[in-house]
């Protein structure tokens, strides 16, 4: 692929989530309901910045943009609301470290509508943020099965991100989408001239009703100053000879079939929406080089 091509479509599920993370994380990461792909995180970033340059996450979970950063050989600063993923994120940092990556990783646990105030000595150096915004207080999780021959019932774990009533996932979409916007303003602070914002957002179901969820973030970045650039698509699924292989979690495949039976067109999610932005009057930004696919 031409390097000077922006590429529409990035192949970034063609291992599964577990693959990509086994031995490049601890084993505890698992547990995070919301993950970002590595395989998306090492793409933007390759694409977007350069060995030495700034990465940024507000809310980086278990770190995934700062792990893959730190392997790139960039430096990343992350931002995380629960202590206990920020624990984890400072371990993967580490874990990375061992592994012989060339990046340096550093993680502050708090509010990140605060980000420009505690990373205050990163304003104007960041050549690129990279984030997703929660998707409520529950998501995915994993399943526990009971035996066959007990016939023990299937149980649900690891799907809430927090207990904590100020973390903003569980806030109603107006007042997330609010603290979001609040959040990339702070971040819009630390970029540098010509810096990058990357978002990964994929529609979400409310009471059985589709909700435009990137449409939504679109237009909370550009209340905070930035504008869209590209809209791009990476592929939770793989692909094998031209099909598509779906990595869809058993709850999504659940909710799927249980709205096909009551005959509605329901169907797991394939991608996220990749949204690259850049603050408001700035020169476009240059095509970034075509991303290789991560093994």
């Amino acid at each position: 692929m031409n390097e000077n091509v922006l590429p529409s479509v990035l192949a970034t599920g063609q291992l599964q989530s577990r693959v990509q993370r086994r031995g490049r994380y601890v084993a505890e990461s698992m547990r995070h309901p919301g993950k970002m792909l590595p395989s998306i995180a090492s793409q933007v970033i390759s694409a977007f910045t350069e060995p030495g340059e700034l990465v940024v996450d507000p809310m980086c979970g278990i770190g995934t943009t700062l792990v893959e950063a730190v392997h790139l050989g960039r430096h990343a600063a992350g931002m995380e609301y629960e202590s206990d993923f920020a624990g984890l994120t400072a371990a993967n940092v580490q874990h990375a470290r061992s592994q012989g990556a060339t990046g340096y990783g550093r993680v502050a646990c708090g509010d990140a509508r605060n980000i420009a105030t505690v990373f205050g000595d990163l304003r104007g150096l960041a050549a690129l943020v990279l984030t997703s915004p929660p998707y409520g207080v529950r998501t995915h999780g994993h399943v526990r099965c009971g035996s066959r021959e007990d016939g023990g019932p299937v149980k649900k774990l690891n799907h809430r991100y927090s207990t904590d009533k100020g973390n903003l996932a569980h806030q109603p979409l107006p007042q997330l989408m609010e603290g979001f916007g609040q959040i990339l303003a702070g971040c819009g602070e630390l970029l540098r001239p010509g810096g990058i914002v990357a978002i990964t957002i994929r529609p979400i179901r409310v009471g059985g009703r589709l909700v435009d969820l990137p449409g939504q973030v679109i237009e909370t970045a550009e209340a905070a100053g930035l504008q869209l650039t590209y809209r791009l698509v990476a592929l939770l699924c793989g692909l094998r000879s031209g099909r598509l292989i779906n990595r869809a979690s058993f709850f999504q495949m659940l909710e799927a079939w249980r709205s096909q039976e009551k005959g509605q067109p329901v169907f797991a999610a394939a991608h996220e929406d990749l949204l690259i932005l850049r603050i408001r009057g700035e020169l476009s930004c240059s095509r970034p080089q075509s991303p290789t696919q991560t093994e």
